[in-house]
């Protein structure tokens, strides 16, 4: 590693410490959000649902046999009211007493759907009803298969992609507004030395960006890792990496913070979105999922899934390193042919 190289690397942390919003940002932030997110998808008993029974004739009957069951939380109205709170989200189902009684609710709501479940089974119950197959619940609580094993991952990989678009993107920008790039270009530097040292440095803080996170997720939630921590630090590097030269290509002809946190949003957005962070991409549709898996988050959450919550080796997660290296030398390459000083 040249000399020019490792200046330009201990100058750009030197600059991050000396901004305590980019470390709150790129540091503090991502540990809040987990610690937040935690706390509410936490391994407890899911929400009631939210039913509504209309009043008219036959009303009694059917709160009454809602109340019985804790699954259901049950609130009693006029037509007009109820259609209201329908309507805004605050119910998931609406009972209409009659015969037959009418269930109204928003099938493309996975909550409503869940609620007429619900709401059906304790009116059945109520009225005698006898199941011809005897049944048992067996709720899954140990670590590994709950939401919160699930969520970790995802919030580790969508730390890492801020940081590498925001903490490269948005500080190449800020560089070249106030002029700073045009005084480095009266320099023997290079460019590939001064791209370099933003993704250096993003490799330089990767311990703070990963380790306070999976500290806490054990200490808070016993979220604890299946698989080697060298692997996961591997992943996050190859993480790391990637989104680097995704910052750095977006930021190499952007001029104004506006251009730029455009961009970002544009390019970070529909990942999370789409690359499961906070659900499964199963959900999105067959012919989605090949573009799905070819994003880097994608990988890189998969990645981090399989080590933590599976415990894969480094060869059972080949494909997403080799993606998520393919990225960040593509990106890098590009960036380095298109950047310009001003």
């Amino acid at each position: 590693m040249n000399k020019a190289l490792v200046q330009l690397t201990v100058t750009r942390v030197r600059e991050i410490f000396r901004q305590p919003e980019a470390i709150f940002w790129t540091f503090l932030f991502p540990v809040l959000m987990s610690v937040v997110l935690g706390v509410a998808f936490r391994s407890e008993r899911p929400d009631p649902s939210a039913a509504v029974v209309v009043e008219g004739p036959g009303a009694d009957l059917l709160e009454t046999a809602l109340r019985g069951d804790a699954a259901v939380r049950v609130e009693r109205m006029d037509a007009e009211a109820a259609n209201a709170r329908l309507r805004a989200g605050r119910a998931a189902i609406l009972l209409i007493p009659g015969d037959p009684v009418t269930f109204r609710f928003d099938p493309t709501r996975p909550e409503s759907e869940v609620a007429r479940v619900r709401a059906n089974a304790a009116v059945q119950r109520a009225a005698g009803r006898i199941d011809p197959i005897a049944v048992r619940e067996e709720r899954v609580s140990e670590r590994g298969s709950r939401y919160i094993d699930f969520l970790v991952p995802g919030l580790l990989g969508m730390n890492l992609m801020g940081g590498g678009l925001w903490g490269i993107g948005w500080t190449i920008v800020e560089m070249r507004i106030r002029k700073l790039l045009k005084l480095q270009l009266t320099t023997p530097m290079r460019r590939r030395d001064f791209l370099l040292s933003h993704v250096l440095v993003r490799l330089v803080f990767i311990p703070l960006e990963v380790l306070p996170l999976l500290f806490l997720s054990f200490l808070l939630f016993d979220v604890r890792v299946a698989g080697s921590l060298g692997a996961v630090a591997l992943v996050s590097c190859l993480g790391a990496v990637s989104f680097a030269g995704l910052g750095t290509l977006i930021a190499s002809r952007a001029r104004t913070t506006g251009t730029i946190s455009g961009l970002i949003n544009l390019c970070s957005l529909p990942m999370f979105v789409l690359s499961g962070v906070f659900f499964s991409t199963a959900r999105f549709p067959e012919a989605l999922q090949p573009w799905i898996r070819a994003l880097p988050l994608t990988a890189l959450v998969d990645a981090l899934r399989s080590v933590m919550g599976e415990g894969a080796t480094i060869a059972a997660i080949g494909p997403q390193l080799i993606l998520l290296a393919l990225w960040g030398v593509a990106s890098f390459a590009v960036a380095l042919r298109v950047f310009r000083w001003s």
